[in-house]
């Protein structure tokens, strides 16, 4: 800024020395309209610069508007009246976050002594380490999209509650905008994408996930496609993941003690060896040691290999279900492990994994 005030005060100096016969005089003059900021680095943030004036107009003027020509472009001015004589300034702060590569934006200042504007103009080149960062940020690339992921992961949502959402980081990695068209979901998906994303910029997809129009427990996988007109790959799929479980509010000591208790006779299973082609089966007990009629909401197997059959869905006070797990091993061999889930309404442990074991010779 001391550079700027020692420039504005030579600039003074010099206006004053011109002789002003027979001249025309613009009403505001600018020590400089154009203003090279060079070589900047995005990671340093904003770059600044005053371009400063006096007011040769022979009145008091002032600064009506000073509009850039990009949002990247902040400007700002002096507010108060400008005496005949005085100096005035327009200031101007650069957003480089986001913009590698030469760049070229004007300023206009227009004022209540003349409706014709001055135009101020600000150029430079930014240098941006952003196409690194994003190979560490965003490692997976869909054509010029990159994630972090190659997939969206919702994590846990529950079948009783409303609609879930999750936000997810995607970056432009290319050097065109990427358009978004359109998305193509299941129905119990909505997708809502940004309209552009520009070179070297970050934004957010947002997924949402409808547990209860789905309407199965565990673990699932869904798929979406979103259309661009990114030249690399306009048509971009991508799995979706989620694991839909019942939520059960906290709990008081005497409603856990009137709640029920599902209860496993056995978690880890040992169904021994047995040749190609033999099934292999193993039953479980499931006990409810509860105060309340146990619900059975779904099982679920980790593998097609795994078939079950259950006595009953809902086990009464002090009563019991029989699980019937069968392991069928063809085209396996060597050890296996698998697992079977259990969802319930035991408030304690709604989620009871059974895990088993088995060797298949060849």
């Amino acid at each position: 800024m001391r550079d700027n005030s020692m420039r504005a005060l030579i600039f003074i100096c010099m206006l004053a020395s011109l002789p002003t016969f027979g001249q025309q005089v613009e009403p505001i003059v600018f020590a400089e309209k154009i203003h090279d900021f060079g070589e900047i680095a995005e990671e340093d943030g904003n770059a600044e610069f005053e371009f400063t004036f006096i007011n040769n107009s022979g009145r008091t003027l002032k600064i009506v508007s000073v509009q850039a020509s990009c949002g990247c472009t902040t400007p700002g001015w002096t507010q108060q009246p400008i005496a005949q004589g005085k100096s005035g300034f327009v200031k101007v702060s650069f957003d480089p976050h986001g913009r590698p590569g030469y760049f070229n934006k004007s300023l206009t200042v227009t004022t209540d002594f003349d409706v014709n504007p001055v135009i101020l103009q600000i150029k430079g080149q930014v240098k941006s380490g952003a196409i690194e960062a994003s190979s560490k940020n965003f490692p997976a690339a869909n054509g010029n999209l990159r994630l972090k992921f190659n997939s969206f992961n919702l994590g846990r949502v529950y079948l009783n509650k409303a609609i879930q959402s999750k936000e997810f980081s995607i970056y432009n990695g290319g050097d065109k905008a990427i358009r978004f068209e359109k998305s193509v979901s299941p129905a119990q998906i909505k997708v809502q994408l940004p309209e552009v994303i520009k070179p070297r910029e970050e934004k957010k997809v947002r997924i949402s996930f409808d547990a209860q129009g789905r309407g199965e427990y565990g673990f699932i996988t869904d798929n979406i496609e979103i259309v661009t007109d990114d030249v690399d790959q306009p048509r971009k799929s991508f799995p979706v993941y989620a694991t839909v479980e019942e939520y059960f509010p906290p709990l008081g000591a005497e409603e856990l003690k009137l709640a029920p208790i599902l209860l496993l006779d056995a978690n880890a299973i040992d169904l021994g060896r047995a040749k190609k082609g033999i099934s292999l089966e193993k039953e479980v007990v499931i006990k409810n040691t509860g105060k309340k009629e146990l619900a059975i909401r779904a099982i679920q197997p980790n593998c097609k290999c795994l078939s079950f059959t259950l006595s009953q869905k809902k086990i009464p006070v002090n009563g019991e279900a029989i699980l019937k797990i069968q392991l069928k091993s063809e085209g396996r061999a060597g050890t296996q492990q698998k697992a079977v889930t259990i969802y319930s309404n035991d408030p304690r442990n709604p989620v009871q994994r059974i895990t088993l074991t088995a060797y298949i010779e060849d």
